[in-house]
């Protein structure tokens, strides 16, 4: 048997009850790489879903093997289906992307332009010049996101404009090395990466990308500011 091909990129998605949105978001993603000629897995991680999510990817699997899907049989949180895509990747460079894909796959290209310059891991930003937010967050979302980055420098760190961006991409051996020793399971969890990359060294550039509100965010204006208030203070303490 020959060599096994090389593996370029591994694409993750964390979904919960995307039955909807994921079917656009595996064809533009699997469309965009095939036409490029990248060798690539796209792996799906469903977190529990209790609506069509899982047979759609199944479905969508069949003709395009380049997708695999991997299941929460319960609800643990988008840090936790993160977590579990990274650790079962094959490709040198890692990108996780959210199911509304609400950065543009296109916006691919700058993140790896930064891991094949130097850097180990490259983020999307909303927050840093040349960013472009064509549809935004209400105004209490938008309100609730400053307080948020209020707290993230004062509690931990002020390195980055944006450390939500669901748009993030890392070399390999960094990755899985951060994502192993990764305790969030929620929301706080790129919080959680990016604190434990600044502690060891590892060299993060935050990029400008595009990006477009969803209307059906799945985000608690309630109670997930009050779950990242406490993982923040989690992470603060090494627990």
């Amino acid at each position: 048997m020959g060599d096994k091909k090389k593996m370029d990129v591994s694409i993750i998605i964390p979904a919960y009850n995307e039955e909807k949105r994921l079917g656009t978001t595996l064809e533009k993603i699997h469309n965009y790489f095939k036409d490029k000629g990248i060798n690539f897995e796209i792996i799906v991680v469903d977190d529990g879903s209790r609506d069509g999510t899982v047979n759609l990817v199944k479905n969508f699997s069949i003709e395009h093997p380049e997708v695999r899907l991997r299941c929460h049989l319960k609800n643990k949180g988008k840090g936790a289906a993160v977590k579990t895509g990274v650790l079962t990747t094959e490709g040198d460079v890692i990108l996780f992307t959210d199911a509304d894909l609400s950065t543009p796959i296109e916006e691919f290209g700058k993140l790896k332009k930064a891991i094949d310059s130097g850097y180990d891991i490259a983020i999307g930003s909303r927050g840093v010049q040349g960013a472009k937010v064509k549809i935004k967050q209400n105004l209490l979302r938008r309100l609730i996101g400053i307080a948020g980055s209020y707290l993230i420098r004062l509690i931990l760190t002020d390195r980055f404009s944006d450390t939500q961006c669901g748009f993030k991409m890392f070399k390999s051996d960094c990755g899985k090395a951060l994502f192993q020793e990764q305790k969030i399971s929620g929301f706080a969890f790129d919080i959680e990466i990016l604190y434990k990359a600044i502690k060891k060294n590892y060299k993060v550039k935050e990029i400008p990308v595009e990006w477009l509100n969803s209307p059906e965010s799945r985000v608690s204006v309630i109670k997930d500011p009050i779950r990242v208030f406490r993982d923040l203070l989690k992470i603060k303490m090494g627990l």
